[in-house]
């Protein structure tokens, strides 16, 4: 039977971990939540704004992100982070410009010296510091193991109980495993990896791309002209990941190619919408204004540009992409000079 309604779960084994607090009350965190209490974890849900959490608390919806999932009451749902109790399992599901911030906010409860593991499920690149963020999670939260959760996952999916999934990279393999056990539903499969670096890459870039992506949808530009738009983007994912202590075949994986084209192609991307009222020609500032989801690849496509820039990679789509959201360069015109370029070898990998 395939994972996605109903069946028995894919194992007997209970969960290694008993215990979870998801922080961020966006869709993915509203998602997980819900997924580790049917996992049969207890769970705590925190978001920052009391005003949402409240209504969360009482309708056991999340209206403003993800109203079509139902959160069961056995899940302790606060604004409050003094009020949270010590837990085995640390998710932080929030965007990445806020993750050193709410870090640093949890290292002042203390909770991180009796968890067992931190996991970051945010997927970005720090602007300035290059850092990724299971690598600000572990300055400001030592002591734990750190793990990261990602892939081809859209919380308006799994609120679904659709079939997902994922990727858990750690660099203790016993911890991954652990991870993995609470990430094992019916509907839900994961994997474990080692190579924390190149899953963190792959999620970070693959979201400039589906910008790009909805940009050449929103021009009308037609299928052949986005199939050979992601091929592409990929090759720079490879280039660049390898360049920053990544394995390649991460990228032919879940957390690369797998997420690429589920946020390039997906109408539940944030970046791809972005990308496509851009292509039609909506302004960045305009399309901001009017939405409350972070669309990461936004913010994340400087982070990127300056990282390959620092380090010689060559990465025409991300420039291009870079300077129609940061330099105000007509996405039509970005798109021409990129097809324009020079000819070249389809396997040339050079930086």
């Amino acid at each position: 039977m395939l994972p996605g309604t109903k069946g028995s779960m894919p194992t007997t084994q209970p969960p290694s971990y008993q215990s979870a607090i998801v922080f961020g009350a966006g869709s993915w965190g509203t998602g997980l939540a819900s997924t580790l209490h049917e996992r049969g974890l207890q769970v705590q849900f925190w978001g920052r704004d009391e005003a949402l959490m409240s209504e969360i608390r009482q309708t056991r919806r999340n209206s403003r992100y993800l109203p079509s999932q139902h959160l069961p009451e056995g899940i302790t749902i606060t604004s409050d982070l003094a009020s949270l109790k010590p837990a085995d399992m640390l998710l932080l599901v929030v965007p990445s410009k806020g993750i050193r911030d709410t870090a640093a906010a949890i290292a002042a409860t203390g909770l991180q010296a009796s968890a067992k593991v931190v996991v970051s499920c945010a997927k970005g690149i720090e602007l300035r510091s290059g850092k990724r963020m299971s690598e600000i999670l572990a300055e400001s939260l030592p002591g734990p193991q750190h793990a990261v959760l990602t892939g081809p996952n859209h919380a308006e999916e799994v609120a679904q109980r659709l079939a997902t999934a994922a990727v858990v990279a750690c660099a203790d393999e016993e911890t991954a495993r652990a991870v993995q056990s609470c990430f094992t539903l019916p509907w839900f499969r994961s994997y474990t990896s080692d190579d924390v670096a190149g899953v963190e890459w792959a999620g970070a870039m693959k979201n400039p791309y589906a910008i790009a992506a909805g940009i050449a949808l929103g021009l009308k530009l037609g299928d052949n002209a986005i199939a050979a738009l992601v091929t592409r983007a990929l090759a720079e994912m490879v280039r660049m990941i390898a360049v920053m202590g990544g394995r390649p075949e991460t990228c032919y994986g879940l957390a690369g190619v797998g997420d690429l084209i589920a946020t390039c192609y997906s109408e539940h991307s944030r970046n791809h919408r972005v990308g496509k009222l851009l292509g039609e020609g909506m302004s960045l500032a305009d399309i901001i204004a009017s939405t409350r989801m972070v669309a990461e690849g936004v913010p994340n496509t400087a982070s990127l540009y300056e990282a390959a820039q620092a380090r010689d990679v060559r990465a025409p789509l991300l420039a291009e992409i870079y300077a129609i959201l940061h330099e105000g360069k007509p996405a039509r015109e970005a798109m021409r000079d990129l097809l324009s370029r020079d000819p070249r070898s389809e396997t040339d990998q050079t930086r």
